[in-house]
């Protein structure tokens, strides 16, 4: 009982979520055991990468503690449920639909080619940069991967993986030279986009009014430092003879670390974040093919009616009182333009009756008494209900009693 509750005090001094920190536990905690069984029990596992292995672990579950926080939202755990809902009731036309989207948003990266060209280009090397340099090391540091060289040909190696021989090539052969050289690759193709990536944050107006240093640049030049001191260390060893060699490998080492380390705060974080909103898709199209919602005040349909009453299930679990007297009992189930056609009114009524409170009270510290009661008349006209737009909803603002401003 007593260690139960030091545990609790622990979490509740650190401010821990607790369902979060025993998933990030399991998930740190399978990562390692992956790594003893991968590496035949640490047999193959190069200690000179010991660091890279436990910034890696730490990454893992540090990123596994902010992924279940962010499925725990409110809005995020509604969209997760549906999903699944979605996912199960649609069967194989659903896992088509899935396998879709998530080519055309993670693979080919299409939501940003409809921005811009060269934000597209630029997206595409940093994606397909970082994931192929984070699929070659994350095997290769793990000892997951390594490569052996027959005792009768010493010219071939044999490609081992989780203990299996997988593939064997000719170190001489265009197979071998693209395999010592990929990581090379994707330093190179990262390169590209983290130098389009900082031209348009230092150039592009928009971007620089509303980047942050640590949020939007800092990012970028971590990843630039990574790259290059990768690349660097090829080039110290092939072409340089060596020079230099420590301090880059030095520099390339502290920087992966720091990368791995910051990963699950920052902006990267989005790394995990992108596949999953493949679902967002899932959720639209269904409601697309589902019910509509219609305007309580115009009747014109602005909405599924799964997403209008997920947004009622998601506001009462907020504790936001959104309900309305009057025929439109709900402020999700108005359409955005009346929305602001409402927000309108109502900033009209509140500015006419904070103008007749200034006019009442010049008036008082005038003693302008016999004014004030000549304008009565006129104070009344003013106070009068504003009449609807001539293209306003069906219902006037006063019918609909809403006086909540849009969101």
């Amino acid at each position: 009982m007593n260690a139960r509750k030091s545990t609790t005090d622990i979490f509740s001094t650190l401010a821990l979520d607790r369902a979060a920190c025993t998933a990030a536990l399991i998930v740190g905690g399978l990562v390692t055991l992956f790594i003893a069984i991968g590496s035949q029990w640490l047999r193959h596992f190069d200690w000179m990468l010991l660091h890279y292995a436990i910034a890696s672990v730490f990454a893992f579950a540090a990123s596994t503690y902010r992924i279940v926080l962010w499925l725990r939202r409110p809005p995020t755990q509604r969209y997760w449920q549906q999903n699944w809902r979605l996912f199960r009731a649609g069967g194989i036309k659903n896992s088509l639909q899935i396998g879709k989207l998530l080519f055309n948003s993670v693979g080919a990266q299409k939501f940003i080619a409809q921005r811009s060209r060269y934000r597209w280009i630029m997206h595409l090397c940093l994606s397909w940069g970082g994931m192929l340099a984070f699929a070659l090391t994350f095997p290769l540091v793990f000892g997951w991967v390594h490569f052996e060289t027959p005792a009768d040909d010493l010219n071939k190696y044999h490609v081992v993986f989780f203990g299996m021989k997988v593939q064997e090539f000719s170190i001489h052969s265009l197979i071998g030279f693209i395999t010592f050289n990929m990581l090379n690759i994707a330093a190179v193709i990262m390169l590209v986009g983290v130098l389009m990536a900082l031209y348009r944050r230092l150039t592009d107006g928009g971007a620089i009014a509303l980047q942050r240093f640590s949020n939007d640049i800092a990012p970028l030049l971590l990843l630039l430092v990574v790259a290059a001191s990768g690349l660097g260390l090829t080039i110290s060893a092939h072409f340089m003879n060596g020079r230099g060699f420590p301090f880059i490998a030095a520099t390339h080492a502290a920087s992966v670390i720091i990368l791995l380390l910051s990963l699950p705060f920052g902006k990267l974080f989005h790394i995990f974040q992108r596949p999953a909103h493949i679902g967002v898709g899932l959720y639209k199209h269904a409601g697309q093919m589902g019910a509509q919602a219609h305007c309580g005040r115009c009747g014109e349909a602005f909405a599924s009616q799964m997403h209008v009453d997920d947004l009622k299930q998601v506001f009462a679990e907020l504790g936001m009182d959104a309900q309305l007297d009057g025929p439109v009992s709900h402020y999700q189930e108005v359409c955005p333009p009346c929305r602001r056609r409402l927000l309108a009114l109502n900033q009209g009524k509140t500015m006419t009756a904070v103008k007749m409170q200034w006019v009442g009270i010049e008036a008082a510290l005038n003693g302008r008494n016999g004014e004030w009661e000549n304008g009565r008349e006129n104070r009344e006209e003013l106070l009068s209900p504003i009449p609807p737009l001539t293209h306003s909803p069906i219902r006037s603002a006063t019918d609909s009693h809403v006086d909540t401003p849009a969101a």
